[in-house]
């Protein structure tokens, strides 16, 4: 009796699944088919090189892993374009001597999404995250490429989970 209901409740799943009811992305039913990163100016007044480049990517492999959208360059139904507004580092704690034992790097992107099916969707808005280091270490090389890893992972789930989750 109990393998019948792990059964069926499998039988299930996959059924709803496969007709598109449901998918395990959480995405719900998408009327596009196609979407468009634009390159995400870096506007901040501290500039890292680079990271422009690495979000502008970072969003594209998200939304190409977790749905069946096409990218394409030019004509997207689903327009994504802004700019990385803030990059900051400052000390959050200090020592008995007056140095920092901890900073923060916060990061903070202007989104405009466009949804050129459904104008009502389209919508401005801004995505900030930080990433804690030891005042000891620089914000550079290791340090900066796994707070950029954590900082651009949530900012780009924030922006797939509005844009597309619904949540």
């Amino acid at each position: 009796m109990k393998n019948i209901k792990y059964i069926v409740a499998l039988t299930l799943l996959l059924t709803l699944s496969g007709c598109k009811i449901y998918n395990f992305t959480g995405t719900g039913q998408i009327d596009a088919k196609t979407f468009q990163v634009n390159y995400f100016i870096n506007n901040a007044e501290l500039v890292e090189p680079g990271i422009d480049l690495t979000f502008t990517r970072r969003l594209q492999d998200l939304i190409q892993n977790q749905t069946n959208l096409s990218l394409t360059n030019s004509g997207g139904e689903l327009v994504y374009e802004g700019e990385i507004v803030d990059y900051r580092i400052a000390p959050m704690t200090a020592t008995a001597d007056q140095r920092a034992a901890q900073n923060r790097l916060s990061i903070t992107v202007l989104l405009r999404f466009s949804n050129r099916k459904k104008e009502d969707d389209s919508f401005e808005k801004r995505y900030s995250f930080f990433y804690d280091f030891s005042g000891n270490q620089l914000p550079t090389g290791a340090t900066l490429r796994e707070g950029l890893d954590v900082i651009f992972e949530r900012i780009t789930q924030d922006i797939f989970n509005d844009t597309l989750a619904k949540w």
